[in-house]
């Protein structure tokens, strides 16, 4: 009982010591793991996944890719810059491409580094739908939500360690039946509404950063009104998902446009 006491204090006091507040969020975020140790190695991954994968050069998609994911690098840099955070952005090292593979998606490794796949293409349609496309996973780079799964996860098995330490006592099947429990409310009642509200903080910012480059941010609607017919209605409950439905998405994207359009009109951007 002393040492799981011990290590859920352990736990509480890392938390409360290692603590970050995100520019774009306003929230103090987990950061149980720096960027200087999480930046090096996804900038590894990154090379190997690439070299392992085919990256499309001097194609007009490939062209495209990097040309929106310039702007929405240099729209997050304005808004930095105007909200007194300069050099939020000095760590990281920006890169975009696009690979060939039929999967419907894209993503952004911490530290800015970022692929679409061209099976998203039919998705994204023209310019600005990739631009909300490529808003959106740029902005879970912004907001560090990397390195706040990885601090999750960190004391998602430190909590592991202490059911363990707790039933220590009990039979291997008493055990085997509180670790399965732990599990399953951990996850259910944890990790999947953090990775929920990662993705709906990364909508919210995405389409603040679109705006600021350009793009009427009402595009984005188009492209999630665009994937839920290609999902066609096969999707798990939202509650076992990592992502909200489609459905909240849309909802959520459209309540936070008249905010997102007063915001990008401080940088001299309107839209009809």
């Amino acid at each position: 009982m002393k040492r799981s006491i011990i290590i859920s204090g352990l736990s509480a006091v890392a938390l409360v010591v290692a603590c970050a507040t995100n520019p774009f969020t306003g929230k103090s975020t987990m950061a149980l793991v720096p960027d200087s140790q999480i930046f090096p190695s996804a900038f590894q991954q990154y090379s190997q996944f690439l070299s392992e994968n085919k990256v499309l050069k001097g194609t007009a998609e490939a062209k495209k890719v990097e040309t929106i994911g310039i702007k929405i690098k240099n729209a997050a840099e304005r808004w930095l810059a105007a909200n007194g955070n300069p050099t939020y952005l000095k760590d990281y090292a920006w890169e975009y491409n696009l690979v060939d593979s039929k999967e419907v998606n894209a993503w952004c490794m911490p530290g800015g580094k970022i692929v679409v796949y061209t099976g998203i293409l039919p998705i994204t349609k023209d310019e600005a739908g990739m631009a909300a496309v490529m808003g959106h996973e740029v902005a879970h780079a912004l907001a560090n939500h990397g390195q706040q799964r990885m601090s999750a996860g960190l004391l998602q098995q430190a909590g592991a360690v202490g059911v363990a330490l707790a039933t220590g006592n009990k039979s291997q099947e008493e055990q085997a039946a509180f670790m399965q429990y732990y599990g399953l409310a951990s996850q259910v009642g944890g990790m999947l509404p953090f990775s929920r509200a990662h993705e709906s903080e990364a909508d919210h910012i995405g389409l603040l950063l679109m705006a600021i480059a350009g793009y009427n941010p009402e595009n984005a609607v188009y492209v999630w009104e665009r994937m839920s017919a290609k999902a066609g209605g096969q999707a798990p409950p939202e509650f076992l998902s990592t992502h909200p439905s489609n459905e909240t998405r849309i909802k959520e994207i459209r309540d936070h446009i008249p905010k997102v359009k007063a915001e990008a009109a401080k940088f001299g951007v309107t839209f009809k």
